[in-house]
């Protein structure tokens, strides 16, 4: 996570032939093109698909309206694709102007709506991603006041944060679509959970919302927290159609394969240029990856000294 924000490493990450395929296991690509070709195998596969245009912590209005451009173009050409019924997008508020200060809450209420009426003209809905946990209020104020004209806006609840159950509560109603993950940010031990804390407290929330008439979407790769929801879907008598398993793009993508079979099952897949603090998390879960990159990223750093006969601190 420290990683995330180190602009050496990223210079080093977004440079390096090693890293590459990597990266291209958890990003779809940069290119619209990229994004709706991965879209369309998947759903080939009887997969559906959530498309999140990479960029988030954006400086400035004119980049935010941007962003804004970037989620009504490619839902357009979904669309035109005719893939609307399948693949929705996820939209990070801080990408189109959360985080700017004074005006930045109505400037991204503004680029929330105008990307729901191009979905709603695609066919599809939005849902809101979960950020930082001092971005939650926020985010909810604006899921509440955009969901009064698109009632079918989704947002994520974080289940490591104190406060998931009793939002989940709240959201817990007919129509409302919920993604329920762990979450992958830092928050101080006042605000989260930590440990084996966070799958009790995942439970609690996956029993809040499957005992309601909201619409939960499962985003879990644990597969203790899997087993959990199975139980409680067939507890509460859950119809296949009244919620879904969401996983990632390039994480066990055979467990997608295998959930489809009786659930229905949507992938997130990330693509945009703005890819490395996204694909630093996903390296923050599996420590087996992050080994991997580190070594790749030092032979980056230390190819063209070694190739001379010369090391860099140590690393061989």
């Amino acid at each position: 996570m420290a990683g995330a924000r180190s602009a050496r490493m990223r210079h080093v990450a977004e440079r390096s032939r090693l890293v590459r395929p990597l990266v291209d296991r958890f990003i779809a690509g940069a290119l619209e093109r990229d994004a709706v070709a991965t879209a369309r195998r998947l759903t080939d596969e009887d997969l559906l698909v959530t498309l999140d245009y990479l960029g988030e912590d954006v400086m400035s209005a004119d980049q935010a309206r941007a962003t804004v451009a970037a989620y009504r173009s490619i839902l357009k050409i979904v669309g035109a694709n005719g893939l609307g019924a399948n693949v929705e997008v996820s939209l990070k508020l801080s990408a189109v102007g959360q985080s700017l200060g004074t005006g930045g809450e109505q400037l991204a209420l503004d680029g929330a709506l105008a990307i729901c009426a191009a979905a709603a003209e695609a066919g599809t809905t939005v849902t809101l991603d979960a950020e930082d946990y001092t971005t939650i209020s926020s985010t909810l104020k604006i899921h509440s006041r955009a969901h009064a004209e698109f009632p079918w806006l989704g947002i994520a609840i974080q289940a490591y944060l104190k406060r998931a159950e009793a939002d989940c509560q709240e959201l817990a109603r007919a129509g409302c679509r919920v993604r329920l993950c762990k979450g992958a940010y830092v928050a101080p031990e006042s605000a989260s959970y930590k440990g084996g804390a966070v799958s009790d407290s995942y439970r609690r929330c996956l029993a809040t919302l499957l005992s309601s008439n909201a619409y939960p979407m499962i985003a879990t790769h644990d597969p203790a927290m899997i087993d959990a929801a199975k139980s409680l879907i067939a507890q509460f008598q859950r119809s296949r159609d009244s919620y879904e398993f969401q996983l990632l793009y390039g994480v066990r993508p055979e467990e997608q394969r295998a959930l489809s079979a009786e659930n229905r099952v949507r992938v997130y897949v990330p693509y945009g240029d703005e890819w490395y603090p996204y694909f630093m998390r996903r390296l923050a879960e599996r420590p087996a990856n992050l080994r991997f990159f580190v070594r790749a990223a030092a032979s980056a750093v230390t190819g063209p000294m070694r190739r001379s006969g010369t090391s860099v601190g140590g690393v061989e």
